[in-house]
């Protein structure tokens, strides 16, 4: 079993800048693609950025050339580090992480971030 803790979220002014955390622990080994997924109110979880462990990356469009996903494998630590965050950033975001060889996905229990003035 994975277990991800997410930290660095809350109130964050626009045109700000957010970073969020992620830790892995637990049963690490064959840790494969880490990333952040996020869901606002009414809406369903969608994607933000992943990373694989050779470090190759996606983004949603709604965060490109905002955000940046990165990640320390000796730490087994991921980080999203987004600028000039918006309102519509506002969410619950989740960390992600799924093995080599395992089908299941692993999540976080989420971080808050507000965008707001």
């Amino acid at each position: 079993q994975v277990r991800l803790v997410e930290s660095g979220g809350g109130l964050v002014q626009p045109g700000g800048s957010l970073r969020l955390s992620c830790r892995a622990s637990g049963s690490i080994f064959g840790l494969n693609v880490l990333g952040w997924y996020r869901q606002a109110p009414g809406n369903q979880r969608e994607l933000v950025a992943t990373i694989t462990r050779s470090g190759r990356t996606t983004y949603a469009d709604s965060v490109k050339g905002r955000a940046t996903i990165s990640r320390d494998n000796a730490k087994n630590t991921v980080y999203l580090q987004m600028l000039s965050p918006k309102p519509e950033d506002t969410a619950v975001y989740y960390c992600y992480a799924d093995k080599f060889s395992d089908p299941r996905d692993y999540w976080g229990k989420g971080t808050l971030v507000t965008v707001s003035s």
